[in-house]
């Protein structure tokens, strides 16, 4: 048995009003914690104590956690409330960057500037609006030719957001579209305009008539609307990702006159989970949490190979009819055998109109293909794109509707 230090109250001693604070923190950190709560959680600290840290933190992650997205939230606020004695110089570095408008040069740690705004609130720092030289002259900013808060929104990085931006992130994801050009099918149409000369239907009126022919019945080829297939990564390294791109397909399903003959959906980390049904809800907080509940390997572990052959054998004849376009969105970091997984990526690809690949590694500048996962699949996509900001979810609309597009697929082919 591994034993645990008392854990260090900080330095207000009466407890229950340092769990209130705590609560305070995650309910600006976006977590759904009331006053009934935070009472339960008082009251279940003082029937199983706190002599041992790792007791203390699942009392309280009993208490305030029902969802899987507000464990990574509550795992860094715990950490830096309860045991890190500097968490304010820490949590000051880590919103500097946020307020010059910057992202951080390091890969942050996810929900970690969701922590930091939750934790110091009206603390933060100020910039200063103006300086001045030695001798008293001020310097003035020309900010007439930055970008404003919305066109940096856009590029920011979804793990990078805070909670309020997070927020307009997802206003912003309800509005775009992801409209497709409809598929000419070999079945015709009966048109006066038509190119195609119509035998059957020019017989049958002419036997009406006698069996004279008296003009020449034309047709066009009848237009069908292709299917958007979604097979969504949701392990620990793609969490925050998948939800804002759940978040923008749930607006795509319910928008109606994109061209859409039906939006399947389909979540995996270790196992392959079907969402459809729940796109539908027209609430979709209320979506997200259905399928959030069904998805029981949210922020688990990544079996690519062995989920994609479960979609193959068991969905891919029911939902890949019609020319359906695939949106195949992971960080391909992949545990399963990388020729079963190469296997398997050819029979999707060969199954699908189109196969698009979005990955959030693609926003690093010097991404390169060397994970055994990622080239046993960067072969059989048509398109490999990023997939980290509203801007590469603006940047896929476009690419949908150019069956030419490819992405990056040939720069990094010439890597392998």
């Amino acid at each position: 048995m591994v034993e645990y230090a008392p854990i260090t109250i900080p330095e207000n001693p009466r407890l229950a009003q340092n769990i209130i604070h705590f609560a305070r923190a995650l309910r600006r950190a976006g977590l759904p914690v009331g006053p009934g709560r935070v009472i339960d959680a008082i009251r279940a600290v003082e029937v199983a104590g706190f002599t041992e840290r790792m007791d203390f933190y699942w009392t309280l992650h009993a208490c305030f956690v029902n969802r899987p997205e507000h464990r990574v939230v509550f795992a860094q606020i715990f950490r830096l409330y309860w045991r890190d004695p500097r968490f304010l110089e820490h949590m000051m570095s880590m919103m500097l960057p946020a307020i010059r408008g910057v992202q951080e040069e390091r890969s942050a740690v996810a929900a970690e500037k969701r922590a930091a705004q939750a934790l110091l609130g009206d603390q933060m720092p100020e910039v200063p609006e103006s300086e001045q030289e030695e001798d008293g002259t001020q310097i003035e900013i020309d900010a007439s030719f930055t970008m404003s808060a919305e066109e940096k929104l856009r590029s920011l990085d979804f793990e990078q957001m805070s909670t309020e931006e997070i927020a307009q992130a997802k206003r912003m994801l309800a509005r775009l579209t992801l409209p497709v050009k409809p598929i000419a099918s070999r079945r015709r149409m009966a048109s006066h305009m038509g190119r195609h000369f119509d035998a059957r239907r020019t017989i049958r009126d002419a036997l009406r008539k006698g069996g004279e022919i008296q003009s020449l019945a034309k047709a066009k080829p009848r237009l069908r609307w292709p299917n958007l297939v979604v097979i969504c990564d949701i392990s620990g390294s793609m969490s925050q990702y998948s939800r804002m791109v759940l978040h923008f397909l749930h607006a795509v399903a319910n928008e109606k006159g994109q061209g859409w003959a039906k939006v399947h959906a389909f979540t995996f980390g270790t196992r392959l989970t079907n969402i459809s049904r729940h796109l539908a809800t027209r609430d979709v907080d209320a979506a997200l949490k259905s399928a959030g509940a069904e998805a029981r390997d949210w922020e688990g572990g990544t079996r690519i190979g062995s989920c994609l052959h479960a979609f193959n054998r068991d969905w891919s004849r029911r939902v890949m009819g019609q020319g359906a376009v695939v949106l195949l969105i992971t960080d391909g970091l992949d545990r399963d055998d990388a020729g079963a997984l190469e296997k398997e990526m050819e029979r999707l690809h060969l199954s699908a109109r189109r196969l698009i690949w979005l990955n959030p590694l693609l926003r690093w500048d010097g991404f390169a293909p060397k994970a055994t996962g990622i080239r046993a699949m960067l072969p059989h996509v048509d398109s490999f794109r990023a997939g980290h900001s509203i801007a590469s979810l603006e940047d896929l609309a476009v690419a949908i509707s150019r069956p030419d597009d490819i992405g990056e697929k040939a720069r990094l082919m010439r890597m392998l």
